[in-house]
């Protein structure tokens, strides 16, 4: 499947927002809500071209996104996945997902992000996320990491 650019800026504009506020990524996709979501994907040719610090401080006003107390980044005993690699492994999971059910990638980003593998992406103390795509959507679909 070919990978959707406007998705993958999605997810990992998500992923440097949750980073720099603090939140569970499913808190931040809360708080952004479905509308803004849709916006962000459907605008991301254009979002891609600025500063994603700049554009994620603009969402973060606008949707009056919190601080909060996750902060996985300084508890990861090992090198920390940049969100771009992050954003890339959501992308290809909710693609996966989507694609199978044949079901809205909003819907699927926003049930992704809500899942219990959320947790487990943004465990950088775990190989998981470096996971092939398909292991991935496995351990999805099955709602447990498989041995």
């Amino acid at each position: 499947m070919k990978n959707d650019s406007d998705l993958f800026y999605t997810c990992s504009l998500i992923e440097f927002i949750g980073r720099k506020q603090k939140l569970r990524r499913g808190d931040v996709v809360r708080a952004m809500g479905r509308k803004v979501v849709s916006r962000i994907y459907r605008h991301a040719d254009v979002l891609h071209s600025d500063i994603i610090a700049k554009v994620a401080d603009e969402f973060i006003e606008y949707c009056d996104i919190p601080t909060g107390d996750f902060d996985n980044v300084p508890k990861a005993r090992y090198l920390v996945p940049d969100y771009w690699t992050i954003g890339e492994v959501y992308e290809r999971l909710i693609e996966d997902v989507a694609k199978e059910d044949g079901s809205d990638l909003i819907d699927r980003l926003l049930e992704v992000y809500s899942s219990w593998i959320s947790d487990a992406i943004s465990n950088y103390n775990t190989d998981f996320y470096y996971q092939s795509r398909e292991y991935i959507a496995l351990c999805y679909k099955e709602g447990e990491i498989l041995d």
